[in-house]
């Protein structure tokens, strides 16, 4: 992802993979509705991500070249479809071990497998509910852990600052769109669309150019409110640097084409 990106736009569907894919729906209040009230399994397959934290109703490609993924995934599509899905702390490590992974991760239903033309593997995965490493089980061929489920408090629509705070999440990403050149412009589409206010947090959370050290402190938070007043705090300085950027290049350009009148006037 380039650097310049807020937003990651291959987060918002994973239509452009593959030619015969189905487009996949933002996570409706009815959907999350559904997803509160499903029970987590006592144990999952936990499949570890070098370099990204996904978060609750959130849809995310991902390419498996790990060998122990590659069976995870394969093992757990013929099963029940889930994974415990957490990130490395460090992207580096090619065969993480326990120590070496968050606790805190989602749990993921798998929605496609798709076998690429290069020979990896890719996944289309929906974050579901978050949960919390318990106790390790197994580590072959594949890290396999007990889980428990991770309490969320929600303050609820009626809340008028955290409605404020939402508003404000949805008025800056537009904004940011907007002004971003390297962001396609679906991607306000998907903002203007997106129904419930835990998604809308955690589907921003995702797709901001964030370290994942940052990300899953941002996951890791119980508390919504709080969840949505960080991420708008990390929005306003993505945006303050945008416009600082968006200001250079402008002065560029205006020196850029006073430089190109000049010369023509020299050499006419």
């Amino acid at each position: 992802m380039s650097q310049e990106n807020i937003f990651n736009i291959d987060n918002l569907s994973a239509q452009d993979i593959d030619e015969n894919s189905e487009l996949i729906p933002l996570m409706t209040t009815e959907d999350e509705k559904e997803i509160i009230k499903e029970n987590l399994p006592k144990t999952l397959p936990i499949l570890s991500l070098r370099n990204t934290v996904l978060f609750p109703g959130v849809v995310i490609p991902i390419t498996a070249s790990r060998d122990k993924s590659i069976q995870l995934i394969k093992d757990a599509n013929n099963f029940n479809k889930l994974v415990g899905v957490v990130a490395q702390k460090n992207e580096k490590v090619e065969d993480p071990k326990p120590n070496q992974i968050y606790k805190v991760g989602t749990v993921a239903k798998i929605l496609k497998v798709l076998q690429m033309p290069d020979g990896n593997t890719t996944v289309i995965i929906q974050g579901k509910k978050r949960f919390e490493i318990d106790r390790i089980i197994s580590e072959k061929p594949y890290i396999t852990a007990n889980i428990k489920d991770v309490s969320e408090v929600n303050p609820g629509d009626d809340n008028s600052e955290f409605k404020e705070i939402v508003d404000s999440i949805k008025e800056l990403s537009l904004d940011i769109i907007k002004r971003n050149s390297n962001i396609p412009s679906e991607a306000s589409f998907a903002i203007k669309n997106i129904e419930s206010n835990s998604f809308l947090i955690n589907f921003v959370s995702s797709n901001m150019n964030l370290p994942v050290s940052d990300k899953q402190k941002l996951l890791e938070m119980n508390d919504l409110k709080q969840r949505a007043l960080d991420t708008l705090k990390f929005m306003n300085i993505e945006f303050k640097k945008l416009e600082i950027r968006n200001d250079i290049q402008s002065k560029v350009q205006t020196d850029l084409n006073q430089q190109q009148r000049e010369f023509f006037f020299i050499n006419k």
